[in-house]
């Protein structure tokens, strides 16, 4: 498994789901350039993809019980089901689609209206940080489940619980960011100036009374 700084290709073995007679068979996979092709092998990538999705038309969802699986959704056409080999190996390949698909929404945003910053790139970032919220509560729910297992908690699995929940905040913390200077740059989520408070009545300076409690007497403006 090997990826590039940039979040946005990487490169590896997935199990895909062929069918139920052959179930999951390992398959080379590649994304690039907000393409995502895959291969029988990664020696036969020569002899050409088995197939491949634009990332950005896609719906990258991760599987709520299964740790390793990911899906691949193109809503009416197509579905790739895919298995990591382990869970921090998905959670790669989720930050990587994930970046990926934000990263194309936006590019065909800007080609579509000058390179100037628009709404849809706000968009494409938040649809990105709907995907780590989901990842960040399924980790929370698994260091839950691993810490009040019985008879004691499973520190190995909370380790690797509690790692894959830092780097998925790290990453979610990264994009709010992102998302919030893409917001910041665009007109139409620029923050106006609010228009200035109506002024109010001021009150009377109040009066104590001969039983040491405090009256205030406020003039009404209908005088």
């Amino acid at each position: 498994m090997s990826s590039k700084p940039a979040l946005t290709s990487m490169k590896g073995v997935l199990w895909k789901w062929t069918n139920y007679w052959n179930g999951w068979q390992p398959r080379w996979f590649i994304l690039e350039e907000g393409i995502l092709s895959y291969y029988q092998s990664e020696d036969e990538v020569s002899q050409g993809c088995k197939g491949s999705v634009c990332v950005a038309a896609c719906d990258i969802n991760f599987h709520h019980t299964d740790p390793l699986r990911l899906d691949i959704v193109i809503q009416g056409e197509q579905h790739i089901y895919v298995r990591a080999a382990s869970p921090t190996e998905r959670q790669q390949w989720l930050v990587a689609l994930g970046s990926a698909k934000a990263q194309g929404l936006i590019t065909r945003s800007k080609r579509s209206s000058e390179l100037a910053t628009t709404p849809d790139d706000v968009k494409a970032k938040k649809s990105e940080l709907r995907l780590y919220c989901d990842l960040l509560m399924q980790q929370v729910h698994s260091i839950k489940e691993a810490a009040t297992e019985n008879p004691q908690p499973d520190v190995n699995k909370l380790d690797e619980c509690t790692s894959l929940l830092s780097a998925t905040c790290d990453t979610f913390i990264k994009t709010l960011d992102e998302c919030v200077k893409i917001a910041n740059a665009s007109p139409s989520y620029a923050i106006s100036t609010p228009p200035p408070l109506p002024s109010l009545p001021v009150p009377a300076a109040n009066s104590v009374c001969k039983s040491g409690k405090i009256k205030s007497i406020i003039h009404s403006n209908s005088h």
